[in-house]
């Protein structure tokens, strides 16, 4: 994972949206569940597109808030395939956020989320493996 000093990833977020005030806790910072729920559907989103079908979240690894995110700003969520078991991926998201009238864009936190998919019996079904555009 990168330093809190370096740039954002140069792809596509997953997700980007912008902080509101229904986000917060008293004090105007965003409750962490809401930046941890943005980061679990970006993972998702990554994990059912490999999969081709539904997959669910089983354990979330490492994560630290290393800043906060406030009301206006702009929170970018990237979400990057990182494995593949016979079940399971692990996919490693980061925030960023950025304030709306600045460039500059500042690592939130990071995790890896673990998904395996499931069948429509909710039963563990098997994934494809990595392919060279995945990894």
């Amino acid at each position: 994972m990168r330093q809190p000093d370096e740039q954002p990833p140069v792809e596509s977020p997953a997700v980007r949206v912008i902080a509101m005030p229904a986000d917060t806790n008293p004090y105007g910072d965003i409750f962490g569940g809401w930046l941890m729920s943005l980061m679990d559907s970006a993972a998702g989103s990554v994990a059912a597109r490999h999969s081709h079908g539904r997959a669910v979240t089983i354990a979330v690894e490492g994560m630290t808030f290393l800043r906060p995110v406030v009301v206006g700003d702009e929170v970018s969520v990237f979400a990057t395939l990182k494995s593949v078991g016979r079940t399971s991926m692990k996919i490693a998201v980061e925030a960023w956020r950025r304030t709306r009238h600045d460039d500059r864009s500042y690592r939130v936190t990071q995790a890896i989320f673990t998904f395996v998919a499931v069948g429509e019996d909710r039963q563990p079904r098997t994934v494809p493996p990595m392919s060279s555009e995945t990894a």
